[in-house]
Parts: C-alpha cells; structure tokens; sequence
C-alpha cells in the first residue's frame, strides 16, 4: 500500500518542473529577443522595409491625411502658398456638397452605373467560365485570352476606341445599322444612351477578371459531389444550383467587392468620351471631385472623395453580409 501510494504520488523535483516549466520557456524566449543575434536581424529587416515605409508615408499616408484635414477647413487653390492660413469649417463643405444639385446627379448616376454594370458583370462572367469549363472542348485557351485581352488594355485606348466605333456619322457601328436601314443615333450625345453604353463597355472589359477566377472555383469542385448528386437524380440546373453555386461563394464576393470598389470610382470613361454629358447624364461621383479640384476648390473636393470612400466602405460591408460563407 505504502509503496503503490509513494508511486503514483509525484514527487517535490516533479511538480517543481510542471509549475516552472512555462516561465523557462517564457525566460527563453526574452533570452532570445535579447540576443545580438536577433537585435542584428530586426534592425537589417527595418532597413530593407525603410524605402518602402517611406514611399508609402510621403506618397499615401501624407496625402491622405492631408485631404482629411482640407475637407474640414476651406483651402482653395490661392492658399497653396499659404496653407497654415486656412480656416477650420467643420463639416460645412459636407454641408454645401449635399446641398449641390450636381453631387446628387452625380451619386445618382454612380449608383445606376455600379446596380447595372456589377450584376451584369457578375452574371456574364460567370456565364463565360461555364462556358469554358463545360461547354468549349476546342481552342480553350484561344477563348480565355480572346475573354482576359480587354482587361489588360489600357482603359484609356478601349474608350477611345469605343468612341470612334460610336461615332454618329462615321462610325461603324451605325454604319451597319445603316445597311439594316436603321438610322443610329449619336450614341454618346445623348442622355437616353450615353450611360448605358458605358455600362456595356464596362460589363464587356471587366468579364474576363471574374470569368478566370470563376473558371477556377469551378476548376476546384469536387467531381464526387457532383456524381453523388447526379445519383440522387439531380438535373444539370439542379446540380449547378445547390451544388457548384454554393461552393463559388469565395469567389463570387472576391469578384463582387473588386468590382465593386472599381465600379465605384468609375472615372476614365466618362472622362475620355463625354466628359461628363451630355447634360452631366455621365458624370460620375469621381469626375464630380476631379472637376471641383480643377477648379480649385479643393474642400469639396476633398469632402467628395470621402463621401466615395465611405460608399466604398458601405458597399464592401454589405457584400461581405450578404455573400459571406454562412457555415
């Protein structure tokens, strides 16, 4: 008995281990922090990210922070020379800006181009990688890089291309309306199709990014799932609903918030082919502050950017709640 309890019992240098054994290691690692060794590490790691931290402080942080502050006083371009004699107004230029018919047509016309475009956008995407992944055995590849082409262009040459195809008189897309007997119309001088032609021109250059990377979420679905649920007798709308769908979630609130926050700030192609008309039916949130700091009012200027980067803020939220895996 005596020996069977002296066995099991642990003994005084046994329980002495257990209860200093976390601060030894804790001890270690404070040794270890504190070694030359160590010191000579995180000083050449400081080094080599300085070039970064200092580029990213004058050219990001500075900026940003000093936008903030012009949006609360009343900076304008005659104070450049002068910019510690501005005056604090709060947020009377949030006030003014909201009061500006020409903000609110602005917004207006940024939210009807991010709810059309971004649906489409989404829709044709996918609909492009189903195609890619089912339905095209032949010259895939020759598919996928006729799809991406457009999204590495510059955004600037694709609008001035658009514009000369969408010329009223010598265009060639009314050219062959004309061979139809149509009579085209002046596509971007007009405020029933300007905008919506954007919106096409949008849909079609931005379909290739969500086209790839839907092509690989539905690359990386497991076979066996999808022969499990053709077992049950699940159709192929079937399938592709409750089994392929759910499962492209990431990816689909990947493209949907990139895409969205580009949407968003919308500003080459209005710039380069309407410069905002006809009518401001084309200006856009960004063109609106872009125009204000031309003028030199860059309070509202900057009041207008912050306003596009809380509807950015808002937007990306939202996504995230409503396409967010709910496991």
């Amino acid at each position: 008995m005596t020996s069977m309890s002296t066995n099991t019992l642990p003994g005084r240098g046994d329980t002495g281990k257990q209860n200093t054994g976390q601060p030894e290691r804790s001890a270690d690692r404070r040794r270890l922090l504190r070694s030359p060794a160590h010191g000579r590490q995180a000083r050449a790691a400081w080094i080599l990210a300085g070039p970064f931290l200092a580029l990213f402080a004058a050219f990001m942080l500075v900026p940003v922070v000093w936008s903030l502050l012009m949006s609360l006083t009343d900076t304008q371009s005659a104070d450049l020379r002068t910019p510690f004699n501005v005056s604090f107004v709060g947020f009377d230029n949030y006030v003014r800006l909201f009061q500006d018919d020409q903000f609110f047509t602005a917004l207006r016309n940024t939210a009807v181009f991010v709810l059309v475009a971004l649906p489409l956008t989404l829709a044709a995407g996918l609909a492009a990688a189903v195609a890619l992944d089912r339905g095209i055995r032949r010259f895939r590849a020759v598919f996928r890089v006729g799809f991406y082409l457009p999204v590495i262009t510059s955004i600037v040459a694709v609008a001035v291309v658009w514009k000369t195809l969408l010329e009223p008189r010598a265009g060639l897309v009314n050219l062959v309306l004309g061979w139809f007997g149509i009579d085209g119309p002046a596509w971007l001088a007009d405020t029933r199709f300007a905008l919506p032609v954007m919106i096409l021109m949008a849909v079609w250059r931005n379909l290739g990014t969500v086209m790839i990377i839907m092509l690989a979420g539905l690359q990386s679905v497991p076979l066996s799932l999808m022969e499990a649920a053709e077992l049950d007798g699940a159709g192929p709308w079937q399938r592709f609903w409750r089994v392929t769908f759910p499962l492209l979630r990431p990816a689909l609130l990947l493209t949907a918030v990139t895409t969205g926050i580009g949407y968003l700030q919308f500003f080459d192609e209005p710039f380069v082919m309407t410069g905002g008309g006809p009518l401001d039916s084309t200006l856009s949130a960004t063109l609106y502050a872009y125009k204000q700091f031309g003028n030199g009012n860059y309070e509202m200027a900057s009041a207008a950017s912050y306003v596009i980067f809380v509807l950015i803020v808002a937007l990306t939220v939202l996504q995230f709640r409503v396409l967010r895996d709910k496991d």
